[in-house]
């Protein structure tokens, strides 16, 4: 048994969580899968899942040799499809799903681009905030905007951002501006919904993660209505960098809270592990890529 192979069905281990689930995906049987694992962990010399009688464990050292697996494994597809669909014509419908700011501000003129160079590639585009699983079949790639990634499929980071706090002037002029954290417990708060951290918005001081519960006075699904309250004086936005540009270039909103913003916040074009891309798919991710990389 090759040492790629192992990797394959570690991966699928972690992905589907059991190894009888991996079993009828292979079509071997459920000893086999133990037998790829058991040689794995004995050359690396540490264990990498625990199992109990009712589901599999991760371990950490687990987790991080899967990222590090996902990586070499998609950079073989990737260097193999390019390979084999150097010579096809890129065609077929592509189906999208982002979340309702980002992808109404920044993914149609992406997808104008994308088009102009492969006109026989149908793009449908969904927006919405909340969760959606892959799985299900009902879409082919996922934008996320997110410090939470699902382990059970490929993500390919293709921009960055900063979470942020933001006031209006005429907001801070009314009611003045909270020193930290805790004082926006004296504030009128603008909620974002759907997102991963549900009521809380999360904030990182020195390395350190502080969640919070503000009382919020109006919230909503779509970011474009709240920058739009908080530019009105309405209260205090949390938003990613991405999405207020427009309004802090304008003057319209300013940064506050500076020390607790956090710098980190990747976009994701995020799909399913599959032994075949089709080309529409690897060349619309690698297309995002270079697009947010200028």
């Amino acid at each position: 048994m090759d040492k790629l192979k192992n990797m394959q069905v570690f991966c699928r281990v972690v992905e589907l969580g059991t190894f009888a689930a991996v079993a009828r995906e292979m079509d071997v049987s459920a000893m086999m899968v133990s037998k790829y694992m058991r040689r794995l962990e004995s050359d690396l010399g540490v264990s990498l899942i625990h199992r109990t009688t009712r589901n599999l464990l991760v371990t950490e050292l687990g987790k991080s040799y899967y990222r590090q697996c996902k990586k070499i494994i998609n950079d073989l597809i990737e260097l193999e499809n390019s390979i084999t669909q150097a010579e096809k014509v890129v065609s077929g419908r592509l189906k999208i799903i982002a979340p309702i700011d980002f992808g109404g501000i920044y993914m149609v003129p992406v997808i104008h681009a994308y088009q102009q160079k492969y006109p026989e590639v149908d793009v449908l585009m969904s927006l919405d905030n909340a969760f959606v699983n892959l799985r299900s079949g009902k879409f082919d790639i996922s934008i996320l905007v997110t410090d939470r990634l699902d382990l059970g499929v490929v993500a390919r980071k293709i921009a960055q951002t900063s979470l942020c706090t933001y006031a209006s002037p005429k907001y801070i002029e009314q009611f003045g501006c909270p020193d930290d954290v805790a004082g926006l417990a004296q504030h009128k708060c603008l909620h974002y919904l759907d997102t991963p951290h549900a009521d809380s918005w999360v904030f990182n001081r020195s390395g350190k993660r502080i969640e919070v519960r503000p009382k919020w006075t109006f919230a909503s699904n779509n970011g474009r209505a709240l920058c739009q309250a908080a530019a009105l004086g309405m209260g205090i936005i949390r938003s990613p960098a991405l999405s207020v540009r427009r309004y802090v270039e304008s003057g319209e909103l300013v940064e506050i809270l500076v020390d607790y913003k956090i710098p980190n916040i990747s976009v994701y074009a995020t799909y399913l592990q599959q032994n075949y891309y089709p080309a529409k798919m690897t060349t619309f991710i690698d297309f995002l890529v270079q697009y947010f990389a200028k």
